[in-house]
């Protein structure tokens, strides 16, 4: 497995050299500031590999190379978009970059309630409440039909939080929403939110389906002549969101992915918190059955809750058994080097780490704390040695 860390760029607070100390070899990055729908020009791409280069590691993964919103809508000059993207793989492609990770979630690319929610012990985590969710889209947002979607437990607590909310708290509940915004995007207010979600209605999960399948059939034959790797990233969460379909939340989803074309350039992203977070899904199990296309692995934890509510957890220390993730992993890593691959080893990353010590003051992207990554870093680096170890002795 390449040990590796997703970095912003310019963007990022976290620099280059200071990665270098956590022991990755490898960096995980996109061109963060052009624009979706956009090409990747080949020299732009150039200049920042041999950023990466001449710091001492290897562009492991782009992650990610973003679909526009009207390719998932199904609307547009999407003739247009989908020539803009094929180009970019090519350019990618043309300076050594193999592995494109990317998601196809409505509007936004992931959720959370609270940014900084406090650790029992000290620190801070990423955390999605059910109830403060409900409370968002019934009594800020008033979403029609929004109650369907959460527990009569989740509904009645969504009642008192906004009974006793102030202001301030429902300014931070919709930053923290809006945070899962790309970063290209400007951010909404509660107007400006319900504005962009009308410009969705009608999109239900068929439609969204039919849409992925045909930017499917229109990138993935690119990719494939190119010897690339398209690895989906499931849904963060793994649920309906503000009333939108999310299509790639279960084994069931994933493998709707991989048949919609089948090729070995059609490839998932294994994070283990996104598919952590539903209960119904055994991540371990999905690793083993989808392993030869399981081309990138985000690898964190989650703490799930009776009503829908769940939080990043230590990195061995959730719901889902890592040491059976990277079990199967590695497992898949020999079955392809016993094939006499070169590109037998899987990317990986530390995903959300907790705010430990001075990560706060540093304010970096939320869930991409230094200090906390370089624990989860360590723990996946410990159990996959003693996992190898233990395979070598038999």
């Amino acid at each position: 497995m390449i040990e590796s860390w997703r970095w912003y760029g310019p963007l990022d607070r976290i620099s280059l050299p200071e990665i270098a100390q956590t022991g990755a070899a490898g960096i995980v990055t996109a061109l963060h500031e052009i624009p979706y729908g956009e090409v990747w020009p080949r020299e732009t791409i150039a200049a920042r590999r041999a950023e990466i280069i001449a710091a001492g590691f290897d562009w492991v993964a782009v992650e990610s190379l973003p679909v526009h919103e009207d390719i998932k809508r199904g609307e547009g000059d999407l003739a247009r978009i989908f020539a803009n993207y094929r180009q970019s793989l090519a350019n990618l492609a043309a300076e050594g970059l193999r592995t494109i990770c990317y998601n196809f979630m409505p509007l936004l690319d992931w959720t959370r309630t609270d940014l900084a929610h406090p650790l029992p012990r000290g620190g801070a985590c990423l955390r999605f409440s059910a109830p403060r969710m409900a409370a968002f889209e019934l009594h800020m947002l008033e979403r029609a039909g929004a109650e369907a979607d959460y527990s009569p437990e989740a509904l009645e607590a969504a009642e008192a939080w906004t009974r006793r909310a102030t202001e301030q708290d429902r300014a931070d509940l919709l930053a923290a929403i809006m945070a899962g915004l790309p970063g290209a995007y400007a951010r909404y207010d509660v107007a400006g939110l319900r504005e962009a979600l009308a410009g969705w209605r009608g999109v239900d999960r068929a439609a969204l389906r039919a849409s992925y399948r045909r930017f499917l059939e229109e990138v993935v034959p690119t990719a494939e002549e190119l010897g690339m790797r398209l690895c989906v990233h499931p849904d963060d969460p793994p649920r309906d969101i503000l009333g939108l379909p999310r299509i790639v939340s279960s084994g069931e989803d994933i493998a709707w992915v991989l048949g919609a074309v089948d090729a070995p350039a059609n490839g998932v992203t294994l994070c283990s918190g996104s598919l952590g977070a539903n209960p119904a899904n055994d991540v371990p199990a999905i690793a083993r059955a989808v392993a030869p296309r399981i081309h990138f692995a985000h690898l964190r934890n989650v703490r799930k809750e009776p009503d829908g509510s769940f939080e990043e957890a230590e990195h061995l220390g959730g719901d889902t058994d890592m040491v059976a993730l990277i079990e199967a992993l590695l497992a898949e890593e020999a079955r392809r080097r016993s094939e006499g691959r070169e590109d037998a080893a899987i990317p990986f990353r530390p995903d959300h780490g907790h705010d430990l010590l001075g990560d706060a003051e540093r304010a970096a992207h939320p869930g991409y704390p230094l200090i906390g990554r370089l624990r989860g870093l360590a723990e996946l680096r410990g159990v996959a040695q003693a996992v190898t170890r233990l395979r070598a002795s038999g």
